[in-house]
């Protein structure tokens, strides 16, 4: 069973409320009491009952939220609609809104899967004072155990039992299990106090939870599973209310949230099948959490970043928006983002820029020194904005040992083919109008080896020497002179047809006597 009271109102907008129900099909008034002659002659509307209720009200000047807005559900249709709406009745008069003349609006809902019903009344009764409201929702629990026959204490005691046979490693995942058993933990000079319905239940020495608490359980896997199943329910859910909802009900997890209700900034899980707490910043961030917004709007919203990203630094490259983008797990390649199992093009001139830049990385990888090299490198990647490469005002260390490498192999008089040695080290020769360039790839190192003074001459390839070719029958061959006579012989025509026959290839024409009919 649960009960509540929910906010008080001066204009009684409940009523409004449960009228607007009405008007869906998904409710019905049940009752209508002490309303004087209204409805007498006709079903009366909302702002008829909401007139009545602020003229009954006015007897008392000193309430300036007279609604009373309660609600009764249970547990699926554990009790009939006629069974909580006499709960309910009890639970009034007890409550102090049993008396002769109160006005009363109840009202049934069928819009959810359990038994549902709605009172409105107001909190002055009828001689015009003010109903007793101190300790309200203390009352209401003592109430509602009174009613139930509920032994409180037994019970805080059996969910105590409960929670200590959980996996937790701290009190704060210890205060979580009991909040989610409707619980309100907290502990003050090595006591835990445990509180419901407003009043404190049990207490017990801190050191007695201390005992349970199990160090360094971690559940990689399962992790893995809830970070799964958390974006997924995220993504079909409105607000945090409902996921909670959600994962409660089809897989018996808890979500407890800490902070303020619209500002929480974490929370952790409380995995009732397995009886493990589990802190979500290991399962996911809860700004991830509770980012209820739809894919696509993930996507613009990434999209967005990017262009602003492009905008403040126009040469970012494919690498550093991959590192702004992690937290969010998501990443972008040849111009299309991947986020969540999902993928989505980039605006082109997105992609455009941003390949362009992988580009020009590329080139300042070589540190050209000047404009020449830069053109020339900025030709050979494809850059059409040679003006965004920086130029770097020395060469680097590699570059001067390369040098010194080169000038080892061309003044080396014993190296025949020098294109070959260079090649060797990763070098390939470019000549580009007036000048030649040695470029390793691989080392991003480029040399101009005319400016360097390298004798180019040995650049050159030399020129083949052509072999004289042999005379086809020469004179001096004996084998020649031995099948020239064969050829000439007594016999040479058998000896032809034998070789013929040979170069057949297929025996079986000639063993089914098929190359005679031939």
């Amino acid at each position: 069973m649960i009960v509540t009271i929910l906010p008080g109102s001066s204009n009684f907008h409940a009523v409004g409320y449960n009228e607007r129900k009405v008007a869906k099909g998904v409710a019905r008034m049940l009752e209508m009491q002490n309303f004087g002659t209204l409805g007498t002659f006709g079903k009366p509307t909302p702002e008829e009952l909401v007139t009545y209720f602020q003229e009954y009200t006015s007897r008392n000047t000193r309430i300036q939220k007279a609604q009373f807005h309660v609600a009764f559900s249970c547990k699926g249709h554990e009790m009939t609609e006629a069974e909580l709406l006499d709960f309910a009745h009890r639970y009034l008069s007890e409550m102090g809104y049993g008396e002769e003349g109160q006005p009363l609006l109840v009202y049934s809902h069928y819009d959810t899967d359990n038994t549902h019903l709605h009172i409105v009344t107001s909190r002055i009764a009828p001689d015009g004072k003010k109903i007793q409201h101190d300790h309200e929702r203390r009352r209401s629990q003592e109430v509602i155990d009174r009613i139930l026959g509920n032994d409180r204490k037994q019970k805080v005691e059996q969910d105590l039992d409960v929670a200590k046979q959980y996996t937790f490693s701290s009190f704060a995942q210890f205060k979580a299990i009991m909040t989610s058993m409707g619980y309100e933990v907290y502990q003050k000079d090595g006591t835990v106090f445990v509180k419901h319905g407003g009043k404190v239940q049990e207490k017990l020495p801190l050191s007695d939870i201390e005992a349970l608490y199990k160090k360094g359980y971690y559940n990689r896997a399962r992790n893995r599973q809830l970070r799964s199943i958390l974006k997924k329910y995220r993504d079909i859910s409105s607000n945090k209310e409902e996921l909670q909802k959600e994962l409660k009900t089809k897989f018996g997890i808890d979500i407890v949230f800490f902070g303020k209700k619209d500002a929480a900034y974490g929370y952790i899980l409380v995995d009732h099948a397995n009886k493990t707490v589990i802190h979500g910043a290991r399962v996911l961030a809860v700004e991830e959490l509770l980012d209820f917004a739809t894919p696509e709007q993930r996507f613009d919203r990434m999209e967005d970043f990017i262009d602003r990203l492009l905008t403040l630094n126009p040469k970012i490259t494919q690498g550093e928006i991959f590192q702004k983008l992690k937290k969010h797990h998501a990443y972008i390649k040849k111009g299309v983002i991947y986020f969540n199992g999902e993928s989505r093009p980039l605006k082109p001139f997105m992609a455009e820029a941003i390949d362009r830049n992988n580009r020009i990385e590329l080139v300042e990888k070589y540190q050209p020194t000047t404009e020449v090299e830069c053109d020339l490198l900025c030709k050979i990647y494809k850059v059409n904005r040679p003006d965004f490469v920086a130029l770097s005002s020395e060469w680097p260390q590699s570059h001067s040992d390369a040098i010194n490498r080169l000038r080892e192999i061309f003044n080396d008089e014993t190296i025949t083919s020098v294109r070959s040695s260079l090649r060797e080290e990763g070098f390939i020769i470019r000549q580009e109008e007036d000048a030649t360039y040695a470029i390793n790839f691989k080392k991003h190192i480029i040399i101009n080896l005319s400016e360097e003074g390298f004798n180019l001459e040995r650049l050159k390839r030399k020129p083949i020497k052509q072999q004289q070719p042999h005379p086809k029958h020469p004179a001096n061959n004996p084998l020649f002179r031995h099948n020239k006579m064969r050829d000439h012989g007594e016999g040479s025509h058998d000896e032809k047809r034998e070789w013929e026959v040979g170069q057949k290839g297929n025996y079986d024409d000639i063993d089914d006597g098929r190359t005679l009919k031939r």
